[in-house]
């Protein structure tokens, strides 16, 4: 399988070069050369198949044979070595719950299955690799704890300063090792934009940077997963399916909509966003109009230009209306959201799947006939003001969490681009 740059179809790399380098040399995203499809015995059956072979069915044509298959399977292993409980909320109403993964996070999947393919592709080479990320919230985190102590990699990770929480700050500063925390007085647009002018600076050229945002191929498409699982575990409900994602770079999403793509029967996909509602606005007026940030309770999705949606106007062009539906939520509304799911359901969520309950509950009322699922991306411990004030209780921290938060932070603190150039220079 070979990736073309959405900017010019006719630059084309591999899936190794793609992964190794993240975006292309005219800074445009990957996108794969052609679309393959799964056998539809596959999905008749998949009821008959463990996670592991079915994120293989899934990831294999995108990786070709670029990792032989036993190394490939072993790569999944380790990525999927927890679980993604299904839990009914309310009749017909599902959690699909991404958090139990080592930093409590929907991100650990991509995260895990990125770094290993990097070690992969890099072991035994001497080859130095930077990878620069800009981090809302959980994708630090999770790229810090899927590449810690990877051999010839370091990360930096870009986070906008008091825009966390406290449990995901923790997460990428207190590592240490091959990981720095850059702490960017700004908003997370400001370290995007950071980041992105370090891969078109000239003077940085003999740095080989790459980024584990979910612009990367390798970092996106293993979230097909979680509709693989959900799927599955729906399939006998014999209703159509339609998933509410929780979304804020667009990189989940449409990730979901690319296992469609190849052949998993989802009906309709519902891109739930807080009060940047970039993607919403477009769906109504056509018209692509980026505002300045808005920051809300649920700050993973504090992204006011995301990177992704380029791949889902790819996927679906014209046809887009039919797939996708788009909403925007309030903090108030999220709140209560919060609020009502646990008193009436005996539920915690947290600010995102919250949102993506709301989104979801709002397109069942007026299309009762499916069978809804929402995304629960985060653990609701990481964001303890808003929940405990709401709703009067204290969120027993897990236990791995304790050790982290009696960790260190160290972070540099970074006001404008060319503090982050001359960290990369040193």
């Amino acid at each position: 399988m070979n990736y073309y740059s959405l900017n010019n179809h006719k630059l084309k790399v591999s899936f190794k070069e793609a992964a190794i380098t993240g975006i292309a040399a005219d800074k445009g995203l990957y996108f794969p050369e052609s679309i393959p499809q799964l056998d539809s015995n596959f999905i008749e059956n998949i009821e008959n198949y463990t996670p592991a072979e079915i994120a293989l069915k899934a990831i294999t044509p995108f990786v070709g044979a670029e990792i032989p298959g036993d190394e490939l399977e072993k790569i999944i292993a380790e990525t999927l070595s927890f679980d993604f409980p299904l839990v009914e909320v309310q009749s017909g109403v599902y959690s699909l719950e991404l958090f139990h993964g080592p930093t409590m996070a929907f991100k650990d999947v991509g995260a895990r299955f990125m770094s290993r393919c990097l070690n992969y592709f890099t072991g035994g080479e001497g080859k130095k690799i930077t990878i620069l990320v800009a981090t809302s919230g959980d994708t630090g985190g999770a790229v810090a704890s899927g590449f810690l102590g990877v051999e010839g990699i370091n990360v930096v990770i870009l986070y906008p300063s008091g825009k966390v929480s406290p449990v995901q700050e923790m997460q990428l500063t207190a590592l240490g090792q091959n990981i720095t925390a850059l702490e960017v007085s700004g908003t997370f647009d400001d370290c995007q934009d950071m980041v992105k002018q370090a891969f078109l600076d000239e003077g940085l050229k003999h740095i080989s940077l790459t980024s584990a945002n979910s612009i990367n191929i390798a970092r996106w498409l293993p979230q097909m997963f979680y509709y693989f699982f959900a799927y599955k575990e729906l399939k006998s409900k014999g209703k159509p399916l339609v998933v509410s994602v929780p979304s804020g770079n667009f990189g989940n999403i449409c990730a979901g909509m690319m296992a469609k793509k190849i052949g998993l029967p989802i009906s309709h996909f519902i891109a739930s966003t807080n009060a940047n509602d970039i993607v919403p606005r477009f769906m109504q007026t056509q018209e692509y109009q980026p505002k300045p940030t808005v920051e809300t309770l649920s700050n993973a999705m504090d992204v006011s230009n995301p990177s992704n949606f380029v791949r889902i106007l790819e996927l679906f062009g014209k046809s887009l209306k039919e797939e996708l539906t788009s909403y925007s939520f309030t903090d108030a509304q999220t709140l209560e959201a919060i609020k009502k799911l646990y008193t009436e359901n005996n539920y915690l969520a947290d600010p995102h799947g919250a949102v993506g309950y709301l989104g979801l509950k709002r397109f069942l009322k007026d299309n009762p006939d499916y069978t809804g699922v929402f995304l629960e991306t985060a653990h609701p411990v990481k964001f303890p003001d808003s929940i405990e004030k709401t709703l009067g209780i204290t969120i027993p921290l897990p236990e791995h969490l304790k050790e982290v938060m009696k960790g260190e932070k160290k972070a540099l603190k970074i006001k404008h681009y060319n503090d982050l150039r001359d960290f990369l220079k040193l």
